[in-house]
């Protein structure tokens, strides 16, 4: 009885036929797929409203109904076909399974054939890419337009976010040479306190019991570490010990601080240009104004150029307690890049700007990634005052390594304290903590 079947239908009679016939179908990618069924449903979907999931998913049914009709497509691939459909539709495409993936930390894409991603410190090429380099135009348009960012041939480059406050940075040609290029350096789904970093051993309990002590006695503190150090992350953590019934603004290039235990919070950003180069919103107007807006702590997630000025001035004049943080590669080197960063934004002598660096931050936190690829906090120091013309960086706890497991690699040490003294007191005194407090603390 089988003379009147045709070949389709004695192939889809064989055991294990369908896995044979998914064989075949790699001729025609899922991807290529995708995209003629992605065409298909939007020349069919009414694109002056925007439709919500379930619109979404039933024009992706019956777009696989019509399909399958005359393309044998197997349970499993229909199910593939159907989530990469709406990712595509509505999501971010293939990069929605990345951010999907707890394991993934960063995306690389370098033009739409080639995306890197890094788990556990260790980059890997991703098997899939994108079906052409207007579909990747496409995501990063859709991602930059969610937080009224601008990118193209005229500004090419461009810092966005993206709603769990992951750190999105895309190039364009001309400038990019390989195409459009996207790095998202994703924001983890569980925001880390401080216990986390102790369990983690990011740094060790004494010492984040005496930086807690140090917020609550509204210290200055400012944080430097390289990229991928982790400043953002270990920021977030410190606000949590700012007392929740203080008024807080947080001013930032591209919002990804997470202050969650703060009621009266107020959060600024930062806005680009327009096309005609006008309408621009700085850091530095935007710090201007929250001196107007009497807050109790000012944080400012990272200071790059000349909004350095008022935040020092900012910590100097009044607003103790703020916190900020910056790329340095080690604590004397952040101080370096703060004085330019103030001669570039006002017309005073260096010895001038040292003076006022070291009168607006008491304490600097430096962070870094060992070769065993885990962050640390490396060192702990405090600014005191200035010595011989140079502002007095001072070591209260560093990071000793006492040896490397040679199975794994993993470097082994802990933050130790130097047997150096905390010289400014009367904040932490004016926080009601006494002395003896202290000395056990930093063994004074």
């Amino acid at each position: 009885m089988t003379e009147g079947k045709s070949a389709e239908d004695r192939r889809r009679e064989k055991p294990g036929a369908a896995g044979a016939h998914e064989e075949e179908q790699k001729e025609v990618s899922e991807q290529e797929q995708v995209e003629r069924l992605r065409n298909s449903i939007m020349e069919r979907m009414d694109l002056s409203v925007d439709p919500d999931d379930g619109v979404i998913r039933k024009q992706i049914l019956d777009a696989l109904l019509d399909y399958s009709k005359t393309e044998y497509l197997t349970v499993g691939r229909k199910k593939r076909l159907n989530e990469k459909l709406f990712a595509s539709i509505r999501g971010l495409d293939l990069l929605e399974a990345l951010l999907e993936d707890d394991s993934v930390t960063e995306i690389m894409v370098n033009g739409a054939d080639q995306i890197f991603v890094e788990r556990q410190g260790k980059l890997a090429r991703y098997e899939d890419s994108f079906s052409s380099e207007e579909r990747l135009l496409q995501v990063i348009q859709k991602i930059v337009s969610k937080v009224n960012r601008r990118v193209n041939d005229a500004s090419p480059i461009a810092d966005a976010r993206l709603p769990d406050g992951s750190r999105v940075c895309v190039v364009l040609p001309p400038v990019s040479l390989e195409g459009p290029v996207l790095s998202i350096r994703k924001f983890p789904k569980k925001r880390f306190a401080m216990d986390d970093m102790v369990q983690i051993g990011s740094i060790t309990e004494e010492a984040a019991e005496f930086l807690k002590k140090l917020v609550l006695a509204r210290y200055n503190i400012f944080i430097s570490g390289g990229t991928g150090t982790g400043k953002t992350t270990f920021l977030n953590a410190l606000s949590g010990f700012i007392p929740e019934d203080e008024r807080i603004i947080t001013i930032e290039d591209s919002a990804e601080l997470q202050l969650q235990n703060i009621k009266n919070l107020i959060r600024l950003e930062v806005r680009q240009a327009n096309t005609e180069g006008e309408n621009a919103v700085t850091m530095r107007q935007l710090i201007r104004a929250s001196l107007r807006l009497r807050p109790d702590r000012i944080v400012v997630g990272e200071v790059r150029g000349e909004e350095a000025v008022e935040m020092i001035m900012a910590m100097s004049t009044g607003h103790d307690g703020s916190l900020s943080t910056g790329h340095g590669n080690s604590s004397r080197d952040m101080m370096l890049r703060l004085e330019t960063m103030l001669l570039m934004g006002m017309d005073m002598p260096l010895a001038a700007i040292r003076s006022q660096i070291a009168a607006g931050i008491d304490i600097l936190v430096h962070l870094g990634r060992l070769m065993d690829k885990s962050r640390k906090v490396l060192e702990i120091s405090e600014i005191q005052g200035i010595q011989d013309g140079q502002i007095r960086v001072v070591p209260l706890y560093l990071f000793r390594e006492k040896s490397r497991d040679p199975a794994t690699g993993r470097i082994i040490g802990s933050l130790e304290r130097t047997g150096e003294q905390l010289k400014n007191r009367q904040k932490w005194k004016d926080a009601g903590f006494a002395e003896e407090e202290l000395m056990s603390v930093s063994e004074v």
